[in-house]
């Protein structure tokens, strides 16, 4: 899954960066505006089924139970998809007029609300997937061909001059193709024809609170994007995105580990093995903060040196938004799946009131700072509304369970990775200035440091040997110098 999503968040950054280099930063914009519809209107009508779904999947032995439970999310999903796609077909003008620079745009627009139910469809299969605790066809399916088919799309369409809606048939295409491979892996696990059981009011009654607070947490992610194009333009969108896009490969950290952990808290939890939970919690959170924290680094000490080197030189201007952005990111990530737990769990209505207050506080952010400081408002407004999200969640997860990353290693890792690395790199940023060359070689010496400075420090314990021995037993590979480092 790490793997994976590393893979499927390059890829993002590699079609940005090849529609950078085609489109000047306003038709750039144009196309984060219309990606934002389609992201909003997806986790909208997805009505939260595919938690649902990847939920209940793994407390059903019966297959008509579990068969029944992936179709009913099926058909409510894509019926309630297609009723927002057609109505944002015969409004489009009005949503083009209030954050679009173009009336133009409006034919760009209707090609990603065409992708709408597509993408719901394939994310109901995600889910079941989900629920069967199976990463690998969720890669294939979501990471590699998702991602892998539809940049293909658009860079043949781009060469072949369609221009800037290139991206909108890309998109519609690759959503399209991804719901029949998707389904397709699903059906591997569970014959998808055969006897159901139909369970609406149960898969409702846990999923419903789920879509309200899916849909705050995407509008706190997108929010930032829509509240740009309404104050300034097009162009500051374009030049925040790159940025805003680049740190995100610290959230898709965060997800990889979260794929397995939900439905596994959701088992746990039904056998009351809460302090098993609590375990799996700490080191989770620990190897999050580590496998996270080199890029981190990276995106702190040479922010204006990436932009240059991954996009171009028209959109440095982000730069200080990427540190900005990714800091609220990483702050984010050190206390954990908090929310993911808190699902698990059964607090959905928890889960909405706090992703709701999280988005109140990003709105009133945004208007406030984004007229006064354009991009940097709106990064700082991201980067403090996800805090709050994710710190309240771990509080009430806290305060309710006694559940807590924190012990005497995760502590230690928290303290002496930033307080050696960061000042180290930050000194070495200002009497270098990375290249499209020495990039790799950059990658590699911040991800050995942070692994050397969490074993020579003491950062590991006895239960760090699980993730090592699945490592070995899965490539398979044998990793001797760090299991050097780890208490018997």
């Amino acid at each position: 899954m790490l793997v994976g999503g590393m893979l499927g968040s390059s890829s993002k950054l590699v079609e940005r960066f090849v529609i950078t280099r085609v489109l000047e930063p306003g038709a750039y914009g144009e196309v984060v505006l219309g990606l934002s519809v389609l992201a909003l209107s997806t986790t909208l009508t997805a009505l939260g089924l595919n938690q649902g779904i990847a939920r209940y999947m793994s407390r059903f032995d019966e297959e008509r139970d579990v068969r029944g439970l992936w179709l009913t999310g099926l058909v409510l999903g894509v019926s309630a998809s297609l009723l927002l796609t057609a109505f944002l077909l015969t409004n489009g003008r009005t949503v083009v007029a209030l954050v679009f620079d173009s009336p133009d745009s409006r034919s760009l627009l209707n090609l990603f609300v065409l992708a709408i139910p597509f993408n719901v469809a394939f994310y109901m299969a995600i889910g079941g997937i989900r629920g069967f605790e199976n990463t690998i066809y969720r890669t294939y399916s979501q990471d590699l061909f998702y991602n892998g088919f539809r940049f293909v799309l658009l860079v043949g369409l781009l060469l072949a001059g369609f221009g800037v809606m290139a991206v909108g048939y890309a998109y519609l295409a690759a959503a399209a193709a991804t719901v029949v491979v998707a389904h397709l892996f699903l059906n591997r696990l569970i014959s998808l024809r055969g006897a159901i059981t139909v369970r609406p009011r149960q898969l409702l009654t846990f999923s419903l609170p789920l879509v309200l607070a899916a849909m705050v947490s995407r509008v706190l992610g997108e929010v930032d994007t829509l509240m740009l194009g309404f104050f300034t333009n097009s162009a500051v969108v374009g030049l925040y995105d790159p940025a805003y896009q680049l740190a995100s490969g610290l959230p898709v950290i965060l997800s990889s580990f979260g794929f397995l952990y939900f439905p596994l808290t959701s088992r746990l939890d039904s056998e009351e093995s809460h302090d098993e939970i609590n375990s799996i919690y700490k080191v989770t959170t620990k190897w999050l903060f580590i496998a996270g924290f080199p890029l981190y680094l990276l995106f702190v000490a040479f922010p204006h040196d990436l932009m240059f080197v991954l996009f171009s030189s028209d959109f440095v201007g982000g730069s200080d938004a990427l540190w900005l952005v990714a800091t609220g990111f990483f702050i984010s990530a050190a206390v954990g799946r908090a929310q993911d737990t808190l699902a698990a769990l059964g607090y959905t209505r928890i889960i909405l009131g706090i992703n709701t207050a999280a988005v109140a506080v990003d709105i009133v952010l945004n208007a406030l700072l984004i007229p006064r400081f354009g991009l940097m408002g709106a990064a700082t407004a991201t980067a403090v509304s996800f805090v709050t999200l994710n710190v309240s969640a771990f509080g009430f997860l806290w305060y309710t369970y006694g559940i807590t990353p924190f012990s005497r290693w995760s502590v230690r890792t928290y303290v002496l990775l930033p307080g050696v690395l960061i000042p180290v790199m930050i000194y070495i940023s200002q009497r270098v200035t990375l290249t499209a060359a020495s990039l790799p070689i950059f990658v590699v010496v911040s991800i050995v440091s942070t692994i050397a400075v969490a074993a020579l420090s003491g950062c590991l314990q006895t239960e760090d040997e699980i993730p090592l021995e699945i490592i070995e037993d899965k490539l398979p590979i044998h990793i001797p110098l760090v299991r050097r480092f780890i208490p018997s």
